[in-house]
């Protein structure tokens, strides 16, 4: 499977105007269609290598997986959608991995970290994400968010206990309910969403959305969508202009054209000529 020419990707990770370490990791394969980003928590450099090891293991697994899997099959043994199977057993590697290293090593107790993952394939795109890294989607002017935060702060607002707008000045922000490698067992949520060409999606680590308010990214991503690259730099200068508190990671991808999955003989030859 590849999606060679059907998605442009740009990143940026900077450590902020605060800390000194950034504990961000952000990895891509567009021919994959796969893209990973992750938050990292814990004592010195601790999240630094939990949020390399989320990204490295994540990565690595479903390059080769996705080789001989096609992620639109449905896997006859659980009746999964195959991408959702990949997503669910590649997520759970890596928090045993994160797990087992902060257990046995004690510079690295309590690590762990936040979790996005957008998986492209047949004209769809599954997310798998545990935690507040977020995956918004610009199409035409409408900026969406399209992951719901693992947090406190996203509880008090579910529940009526606060407003959207008294949690952008609540001190509760990186609160989160569900990590990556802090217990034996995680539960990732995973969805669907259909693609449509000229869709960018866009995915960051909350010292992104923390510094910058929805309606500003929405126009930085209107403004700046000719060039995936200077927007991603923007987003990121944006963040540390207005304090920059925490590590900043962006990955924005561009949807060029459609990227229907091949099906049968007829379909892989139409796929080879594309």
């Amino acid at each position: 499977m590849t999606l060679s020419g059907a998605l442009e990707i740009a990143s940026c990770t900077d450590p902020g105007m605060v800390r000194a370490h950034n504990e961000d990791s952000i990895a891509s394969d567009g021919d994959k269609g796969l893209v990973v980003l992750a938050d990292g928590m814990g004592g010195y450099n601790a999240g630094e290598v939990a949020s390399g090891m989320a990204t490295t293991v994540i990565i690595t697994e479903l390059q080769q997986l996705l080789e001989k899997s096609p992620p639109n099959d449905t896997d006859p043994a659980s009746g999964q959608l195959v991408a959702h199977k990949l997503l669910h057993e590649q997520i759970a590697k890596a928090n045993t991995s994160i797990y087992q290293a902060a257990q046995s090593q004690p510079q690295y107790a309590g690590m762990g970290t936040t979790l996005v993952v957008a998986l492209f394939y047949d004209n769809k795109m599954t997310v798998a994400h545990i935690g507040d890294s977020r995956l918004y989607r610009l199409r035409g002017d409408e900026l969406k968010q399209i992951t719901k935060d693992h947090s406190l702060l996203q509880e008090q607002i579910d529940s009526g206990v606060i407003t959207p707008q008294q949690a952008r000045q609540s001190q509760n922000k990186n609160l989160v309910t569900r990590a990556l490698g802090i217990d034996p067992i995680v539960e990732p949520e995973i969805h669907d969403h259909d693609t449509q060409p000229g869709d960018i999606y866009l995915l960051c680590s909350d010292g992104l959305c923390d510094m910058v308010g929805d309606e500003d990214i929405g126009l930085a991503l209107q403004t700046l969508s000719s060039n995936l690259k200077l927007c991603a730099q923007h987003l990121v200068q944006t963040a540390n202009d207005n304090g920059g508190r925490d590590n900043i990671s962006v990955i924005l991808v561009r949807v060029l054209r459609d990227f229907p999955a091949s099906r049968g003989i007829v379909g892989k030859l139409m796929g080879w000529f594309r």
